[in-house]
């Protein structure tokens, strides 16, 4: 029987892929290979009955060559260092493609968060940040929020952060994280921005293709920020979301689902299960649901050689992180469905938030349609820098999403050489 690979390993298929397709310098393909730097922290937290219990978080650093480090903070018991590893390195793909001048970083805690109480999220916020200690800061690597964390986790390493400094350098150094509330330095469209990306690139692919959103019909895996964002943004357009999943289960309705409904009672609920306006589904029978569109925005790992034979879908973006497995991707590909990936898709989040980075930086504050329309023109120049290098190397999008982040770095390290 196969082995299952690791996250990272399926990384690095990807990598060596685009490397092989490019002709990548092999010395700097050794470098961009290897991660700079992987911290492993464990700390104590007092628990609200006044016990204390051990907790394990990671900050993994990919790469700084074009910038500082940049990535978000996973709260989940599937956190461990493979799974960081794997999603630091598709941070600098991610920042490299964007044209941002960030490098790649993840980090995270092994912990269930739905298992503790406010108080307690804080202090094991507040001592993981404190264990981090000069691994993080504003200039070198700046965390943002991802799975299970929010803007209120990043006001409390924020503050936490502030604390640890000299008085007189606090007021400079609110760019510490992004993702923050708007009253405490955060940026206007922040929340909305992956989901918001997502759609712009799903609207130039549908003028390039002549497809008609207007009456497209999508299903959603995962209903958190990514998925009820993009399926909120998609609504108005017209498109027609006829089934969603999450950690609670299956629905499905084919005369439609409202997104906004859902929402409203996910968030009453805690989960869509029970939802009245959807029939309960398994995964399996959700996984074969015939529509123009599939938007994994969950867990990684979901496409793989298991499901991607059940998908039946002109289109896969992908909202979340590694999403389809190498597998997958090949049997998709094979079965002529069309994937726009993750790398390219959902990269909104951290264009907005090196936005958010920059008006800390600058005493600013954008409005809504400003932070929107540099969004959309940040993203659509990257979608058109994918597209081309599709057609030059006549490969598929996600090779080619990687041959424009490593042709960046291969670039700067050229240009900067190697110490000593």
């Amino acid at each position: 029987m196969k082995r299952k690979s690791s996250l990272y390993e399926n990384v690095i298929e990807q990598f060596n892929k685009a490397a092989d397709a490019m002709s990548l310098d092999p010395n700097i393909r050794k470098i961009l290979r290897e991660t700079v730097n992987e911290i492993t922290v464990h700390f104590p937290v007092r628990m609200d009955d006044g016990s204390i219990q051990m907790f394990r978080g990671y900050r993994v650093q990919h790469n700084n060559a074009l910038g500082p480090f940049k990535g978000g903070l996973r709260y989940h018991p599937a956190v461990d260092i493979d799974e960081v590893r794997a999603l630091a390195a598709w941070m600098t793909w991610k920042t490299a493609i964007a044209n941002l001048p960030l490098g790649g970083a993840k980090g995270g805690i092994q912990f269930d968060p739905k298992k503790h109480s406010p108080r307690e999220l804080e202090r094991i916020t507040r001592r993981f940040t404190y264990a981090l200690g000069s691994n993080i800061g504003p200039e070198y690597d700046i965390p943002a929020p991802d799975m299970n964390t929010n803007p209120q986790i990043m006001a409390w390493i924020l503050d936490t952060f502030l604390s640890m400094m000299p008085p007189q350098e606090r007021q400079s150094s609110f760019h510490i994280v992004t993702g923050k509330p708007i009253e405490s330095g955060g940026s206007q469209g922040r929340m909305k921005a992956t989901g918001q990306g997502l759609v712009y690139i799903l609207e130039r692919w549908a003028d390039d293709e002549v497809f008609d959103l207007s009456k497209a019909t999508y299903f959603v895996q995962g209903f958190g920020n990514v998925g009820s964002w993009a399926a909120r943004l998609l609504k108005p357009i017209g498109a027609k979301m006829i089934a969603v999943e999450d950690q609670s289960g299956a629905i499905s309705n084919p005369a439609g689902i409202d997104p906004d409904e859902l929402l409203e009672y996910a968030t009453k609920k805690g989960k869509i299960s029970g939802y009245p306006n959807a029939k309960v589904i398994d995964h399996f029978t959700y996984m074969q649901t015939v529509a123009d569109i599939f938007i994994p925005a969950a867990l990684e790992s979901q496409i793989t050689s298991d499901t991607a034979p059940l998908v039946n879908v002109k289109l896969v973006i992908e909202g979340a992180n590694g999403p389809t497995d190498s597998d997958g991707d090949r049997i998709l590909r094979e079965r002529g469905i069309h994937i726009l990936p993750d790398i390219l898709a959902n990269a909104g989040g951290v264009i907005v938030s090196y936005f958010e980075w920059l008006q800390n930086k600058r005493r600013e504050y954008w409005d809504l349609e400003e932070v929107d329309s540099k969004l959309h023109r940040k993203l659509i120049k990257a979608y058109v820098r994918v597209k081309e290098t599709a057609e030059e190397y006549e490969t598929d999008w996600r090779t080619a999403a990687y041959i424009v982040a490593l042709r960046r770095l291969e670039h700067v390290y050229k240009e900067r050489g190697i110490f000593p």
